[in-house]
């Protein structure tokens, strides 16, 4: 109750010293829209047989929605028997400023290495000012250690950007592609040593030989990527141009009194075209049309590969269920891990055809390559073992996908719902349950 108390006292003297800013940050609550990806793209749940990503996955909502969508999704699972290790806390980390509280007072890997569901009741905010700023001031900061660690050794620390720069960090801490490191208790770490595009955190994660999962069709080691929004900025026409999130999602306004702020509602920027785009883009119904043909281009693409995907990896099925070995099996399953993380590098990052859709092609043109690649060479293993037939699932919607792979979602479901009634909104904070009410 103190920590929650604190941090109404601070809400109050971030509000009556930054209303406007304050009062749109508080609008994110109005973006209640999101999508079920799952339903929208069946294959997605074979691709990530294995995983919670097959569980459940949506769009993002508002900012204010972080702390519940977070809580109530079926990632995150219930509570685990005791002995077992349930999800890591560090799902906290980008949802709430009182991750980095906890990580101060906790220690980054005895935070890590908690239960998501035990730190429940400590978090009492969602993503907030002191995400972003210095507490009670305009003045940026950059609080979470994994962000601290990936911008030193890219070269750009934080400390010696400019204004313009610091603020694209600032997103970046949250809105970037990252892992949890098992050796050091499930600590978050971006894994940009040898560079934050696509070959480069490949070859860091294979030289590791790292992999989230085995899938359990193929026994491919795979990789999952998230969010990288940051990265692909980073090498697009508007970083070139010095054009960052906060130019086009956060674009300046003025209020009653005819002063200017930071409008903090982080929405998308088309509808605020005379304010954030005009200075590139002559009209608004050009870049429209771009973006809509840039869209279906690199949807057609991932259809396409996701296709691919799912049918080597039931290939790869067929050819272990036939005898065959790792020396005949190896350069496929490189391929079709390789393959599906390039597809999940451009997949994963919200607004890719906005925000760099060179890129995605390329990443998209890839992954093709290396799909159809992996099924050439499972193509002459199943040859050899004489296999004439693979059987391959039903993707035509969400619950056939869910059953090929064994997920039962409405059981799933009955058990978070339990944890929600029972402990959830008993114990937690009412924004565990925002817009679930």
């Amino acid at each position: 109750m103190t920590t929650c108390a604190a941090a109404i006292a601070k809400a109050d003297v971030n509000e009556a010293k930054f209303p406007d800013q304050f009062k749109t940050w508080a609008e994110t609550e109005e973006q209640t829209e999101r999508e079920d990806m799952l339903a929208s793209y069946p294959a997605n749940i074979i691709l990530w047989a294995g995983s919670s990503f097959a569980k459940e996955y949506h769009s993002p909502r508002g900012h204010q929605f972080a702390v519940a969508d977070v809580t109530q999704t079926l990632r995150t699972g219930v509570p685990p028997k005791e002995g077992e290790m349930g999800t890591s806390a560090s799902c906290w980390t980008c949802k709430t400023p009182d991750a980095p509280r906890l990580i101060k007072e906790m220690g980054f890997e005895g935070y890590s290495a908690s239960n998501f569901t035990d730190l429940g009741t400590e978090i009492n905010s969602v993503v907030y000012c002191t995400d972003c700023h210095v507490d009670g001031s305009a003045e940026l900061a950059l609080p979470r250690p994994h962000a601290q660690n990936a911008m030193q050794k890219t070269g750009i620390p934080f400390e010696k950007q400019d204004v313009s720069m610091q603020g694209a960090q600032v997103c970046g801490q949250c809105h970037v592609t990252y892992y949890f490191q098992p050796e050091k208790s499930n600590v978050v770490n971006m894994p940009w040593i040898f560079g934050s595009d696509t070959d480069n955190i490949l070859k860091y994660y294979d030289t590791r030989r790292f992999y989230e999962w085995i899938h359990p069709i193929s026994k491919t080691p795979i990789l999952k990527a998230r969010h990288p929004e940051f990265e692909h900025w980073s090498r697009s026409k508007h970083a070139e141009a010095n054009v960052t999130c906060i130019t086009c999602h956060m674009p300046v306004e003025e209020n009653a009194k005819g002063e200017e702020f930071t409008n903090h509602k982080v929405d998308k920027a088309l509808p605020h075209f005379d304010k954030t785009c005009i200075g590139c883009h002559e009209s608004k119904e050009a870049i429209t049309a771009k973006l809509d043909a840039d869209k279906h281009e690199i949807e057609t693409m991932a259809r396409e590969v996701e296709g691919l995907l799912v049918k080597a990896h039931y290939e790869a099925k067929a050819a272990w269920d036939a005898g065959a070995n790792w020396e005949q099996m190896n350069s496929a399953i490189m391929a079709i891990r390789h393959g599906q993380w390039h597809w999940d590098f451009a997949m994963a990052s919200h607004g890719l055809y906005a925000h760099n859709p060179d890129e995605g092609r390329m990443l998209l043109s890839r992954a093709t390559s290396q799909a159809k690649m992996a099924r050439a060479v499972l193509a002459q293993v199943l040859e050899s073992l004489k296999v004439t037939k693979v059987e391959y699932p039903d993707i035509s919607s969400k619950e056939s996908a869910h059953a090929a792979v064994g997920i039962n979602e409405a059981k799933l479901s009955e058990a978070k719902q339990k944890f929600i009634k029972e402990e959830v909104e008993k114990n937690w904070n009412p924004i565990a349950v925002r817009g679930y009410e």
